[in-house]
């Protein structure tokens, strides 16, 4: 799955570690999404577009 969340988090001036440190996950799998590697469960997908107060759809593409 496409998503635009390096984009996102480069644009707040975030590392991965901090993303990782606001969604409770391992900066491995910031990494793993980032790259498309691993899609988020729902939960987390909500919790990612919660932090970056967008839509999932806002952020990722089938």
């Amino acid at each position: 799955m496409n998503n635009h969340l390096k984009d996102l988090r480069t644009a707040k001036g975030w590392s991965q570690a901090i993303l990782a440190e606001k969604l409770e996950v391992s900066r491995q799998t910031v990494i793993a999404i980032e790259k498309g590697k691993y899609d988020p469960s729902l939960p987390l997908a909500f919790k990612i577009a919660g932090t970056f107060g967008l839509r999932i759809e806002d952020i990722f593409e089938p």
